[in-house]
């Protein structure tokens, strides 16, 4: 069955996506050949967006922040507009993602789960003031609050949980959903990676480049650009 026919097929879509959603927005995944994890720092980037990191070195962890992982100019791509036409249309009720840039609600999807946060979400940590993130961009060194806490992201570092609330309404709406298409992930990253196991629908589609632990229980696989994908998709 095609794409296009499981989609007619289905009633309630659920989008479950990672950084390849937003590579062709220009923003870098972090495994790729080309990624951030293949770039040389005097800290390894998996230690520098850790919360000990984050405690103990502020200054090297916004140096890093602001220089890879704060796209601001980056604008939705075809993948992005696409799913906010099928919400629109009534046929996709959520999506699910792992990137934290804030591209699917710039494309006017409504309902996002955002289980990695936002850097367009900042709080003071002693206080709790919210702050855009121009209160990042445009200072120089640690951002600081008002009250002269530290401002900090909205973003889950590694050793930090996942928020509770999100976690739930992901496993709520996979739960409920005839299709679960998977895209730009490999779903290597857990938790996030096994709520997928709380599908129980219709149809599994998967559009990533390269393999994933999901291949093997897919209606379809697809290992193609998911922009170029999804933007041949006609909305009935």
């Amino acid at each position: 069955m095609t794409l296009q026919k499981i989609i007619d097929d289905s009633r309630r879509i659920v989008f479950f996506g990672g950084a390849g959603v937003s590579t062709e927005s220009g923003i870098p995944d972090f495994r790729s050949a080309d990624g951030l994890y293949s770039r040389q720092y005097k800290y390894p980037p998996e230690q520098i967006v850790s919360h000990t990191f984050f405690t103990q070195y502020p200054d090297e962890f916004y140096r890093f922040y602001r220089d890879r992982m704060i796209f601001p100019d980056a604008k939705p791509n075809a993948a992005h507009l696409k799913l906010a036409e099928l919400e629109q249309a009534g046929k996709l009720s959520a999506v699910i993602t792992q990137n934290i840039d804030g591209l699917h609600q710039a494309a006017g999807s409504k309902n996002v789960i955002e289980l990695h946060g936002s850097v367009h979400r900042n709080y003071c940590s002693e206080c709790g003031k919210f702050y855009p993130l121009s209160a990042v961009t445009e200072s120089a060194g640690i951002p600081e609050c008002d009250c002269g806490g530290r401002i900090k992201p909205d973003v889950v570092l590694y050793e930090e949980s996942l928020n509770s609330e999100d976690i739930e309404n992901a496993v709520t709406e996979i739960a409920a959903a005839d299709t679960l298409i998977i895209g730009g992930t490999s779903l290597v990253v857990y938790p996030a990676a096994g709520f997928v196991n709380y599908f129980k629908g219709k149809h599994l589609v998967v559009i990533n480049k390269s393999p994933t632990n999901a291949d093997k229980n897919a209606e379809l696989v697809i290992a193609d650009s998911i922009g170029e994908v999804l933007s041949k998709i006609k909305v009935n």
